[in-house]
């Protein structure tokens, strides 16, 4: 006869609630369906799981982790990471180009020279006679 073990939340790891909550909120199964997919027993201990570890709101009693606020963004995936710090970079090599540009007017159209200087100030501007 195959008897079950009852399980109790302290069986289940941070990591595992955590995972099970993230998908959950990424619409990849609902509760239920994860309830019934991983073997958590108990009717509502992924909703609680929800309530205490989600980003959502999942009810009026929804305790939250302590410092996270409803203006709080959602952690970004590795791969929204990836996109964002590639744009960043895009920008900032785009904004370089633009400043190389304007001292290269300045030093052939105007005969102004920017010279690098070591120390605190960042450049040396020197007027042509």
């Amino acid at each position: 006869m195959n008897q079950r073990v009852k399980r109790t939340q302290k069986d289940y790891t941070l990591t595992f609630k955590q995972t099970v909550v993230d998908q959950v909120e990424r619409g990849e199964m609902t509760y239920t369906q994860a309830q019934s997919r991983y073997g958590i027993q108990g009717n509502s201990t992924v909703l609680k799981w929800l309530r205490r570890y989600g980003h959502q709101d999942w009810g009026s009693g929804a305790s939250k982790p302590s410092g996270w606020s409803p203006s709080m963004p959602s952690p970004l995936t590795p791969e929204q990471r990836i996109k964002e710090l590639e744009e960043k970079l895009r920008l900032a090599e785009q904004k370089a180009r633009f400043f190389e540009a304007v001292v290269d007017v300045m030093e052939k159209d105007y005969g102004v020279t920017v010279k690098k200087q070591s120390g605190k100030s960042s450049r040396k501007y020197a007027l042509p006679d």
